[in-house]
């Protein structure tokens, strides 16, 4: 079953939006994207990922692959470009140099790369005609001094972020100004151009394909091999709202068939509206391993990022008549079942825990 099959209603209403359609989704190899690939294929779109493997696996692709167009090549490529969006109804780009918090701390060269790449497949997509263009934003975009207290379960509203209001931009990094701008890009290529676009501000996603340099599966990976003490980044009392990937995946195609007309832009959250501590995501880490440290090292000097974060889910519910809801308990069983089942335990940790 894929994983996108418990939302069966929602995204089967809107099919029509995409049967026949030639949908582009760069970065499609990678892990929310190989997922999204997957149903755009079962609602009858005719779907060309554009990836250049630098942590996509086309082995995420196995299910569907004589059903899609694979090109491999680097999108800052003009050429490659080119290529990937001629003759493209929607594009979908998630493609984008990230990682986890160790990654994006660790390499904010690489991620501010990511405003270049985003004009690449923004600009020359609506050049050659595309319709929509669905954007992976982040989170990150919100300011940080709104997500600055652990106690606050307050929740981060889309009208929150953006460059309408002085300071409404104050993003999370490097990775985070970058996605931020990418919105900005994207606002003036629907109204130029007249396509619809939309930013999908994504939080936190996790599950089945993800790698361990995000905390979700950094934090199962090292329960699967035993680690004791187990070693956690940070005082375990940061929040986040963890999105299971079938979530979010159904998310962001809900919003490219129901958000945006031509010359129109929208930005939406993708993520729960529940604030879950690090140390309550390890209980149910423990629970599903059938095993429990007996010491736990809480390492302060590690990245962390911001101490709250959670999306409010009210334009979701109106605009797309949906929510996510997969709880923690299970979407940490699923995601742990395919780690144990498909995960070796060689390697060394520390090295994942900083890549992509």
């Amino acid at each position: 079953m894929k994983s996108t099959d418990i939302y069966r209603d929602h995204l089967d209403a809107v099919a029509e939006s995409y049967r026949g359609k030639n949908v582009l989704v760069t970065g499609g190899a990678s892990f929310i994207s190989s997922h999204m690939v997957e149903e755009l294929v079962h609602l009858g779109a005719q779907v060309r990922v554009a990836d250049d493997l630098s942590s996509g696996k086309l082995e995420h692709l196995a299910d569907v692959e004589s059903d899609v167009e694979i090109i491999v090549g680097d999108l800052r490529d003009p050429q490659v470009t080119e290529r990937a969006t001629s003759n493209t109804d929607i594009v979908f780009h998630m493609a984008a140099d990230h990682g986890g918090r160790g990654y994006i701390d660790t390499h904010p060269v690489e991620c501010l790369g990511n405003m270049a790449l985003d004009h690449m497949v923004m600009a020359t997509a609506a050049r050659q005609g595309a319709s929509t263009i669905v954007h992976a934003s982040s989170a990150c975009a919100y300011p940080i001094g709104l997500q600055d207290d652990a106690d606050d379960r307050s929740l981060l509203s889309e009208d929150q972020a953006g460059f309408d209001v002085p300071g409404k931009a104050f993003a999370d990094g490097a990775y985070g100004w970058a996605k931020i701008m990418g919105e900005y890009q994207l606002a003036h290529v629907a109204s130029q151009f007249g396509l619809a676009g939309v930013s999908c501000r994504i939080f936190t996603a996790y599950g089945e394909r993800e790698n361990e340099s995000h905390a979700a599966v950094a934090l199962m990976a090292k329960a699967h091999r035993r680690m004791d003490p187990y070693p956690v980044w940070g005082d375990g009392t940061q929040t986040r709202n963890f999105t299971h990937v079938a979530d979010t995946a159904t998310g962001l195609i809900l919003a490219g068939a129901k958000l945006a007309g031509p010359g129109e832009f929208d930005v939406i959250n993708v993520g729960t509206d529940q604030h879950y501590t690090i140390n309550q995501l390890m209980d149910e880490i423990f629970t599903v391993a059938g095993w429990r440290p007996e010491s736990i090292d809480y390492q302060l000097d590690k990245p962390v990022g911001v101490k709250s974060r959670a999306a409010d889910c009210t334009k979701s519910l109106a605009t797309l008549g949906w929510v996510p809801s997969i709880s923690l308990a299970d979407g940490v069983k699923r995601t742990y079942e395919w780690y144990a089942r498909t995960q070796g335990t060689e390697g060394s940790l520390d090295d994942l825990l900083m890549t992509r």
